[in-house]
């Protein structure tokens, strides 16, 4: 089994940065796709970015493509986030799949989740 926890929210300003990480807390994640969600108070889980195993497969939701850039080292993957915006804010998540699949935002398709980081965006 696999446990995940995400680390590195926090409350910025417009323009700043943030970087995320999603480890395993039990089991390796090296062998698995890792696709990042979030969910903004009162909406829905949305995708916002997946890396495949080798990390040669980087996928991004349009609304953060040019902004965010999703990357793996060994058993860590990150979510660096530039220029945030107050549209930004919210619990960011990390889950884990053993395949990739081309629908990679479906929420329901994912076993293993972390508990979320708290990204908090003023303006």
């Amino acid at each position: 089994q696999l446990e995940l926890a995400e680390s590195g929210g926090g409350f910025v300003h417009a323009g700043e940065s943030v970087r995320l990480s999603c480890v395993a807390s039990k089991g390796t994640l090296s062998s698995y796709v890792v696709t990042w969600f979030r969910q903004a108070p009162g909406r829905g889980r949305q995708g916002v970015s997946v890396i495949n195993v080798s990390g040669g497969l980087k996928q991004y939701a349009e609304v953060v493509k040019g902004r965010f850039t999703v990357s793996r080292d060994h058993d860590t993957v990150y979510l660096q986030m530039n220029d945030l915006q107050p549209e930004d804010t919210a619990v960011y998540y990390c889950a884990a799949h053993s395949t990739y699949i081309s629908a990679w935002a479906i929420v329901s398709y994912y076993p293993f989740w972390g508990q979320g980081t708290q990204v908090t965006v003023a303006a």
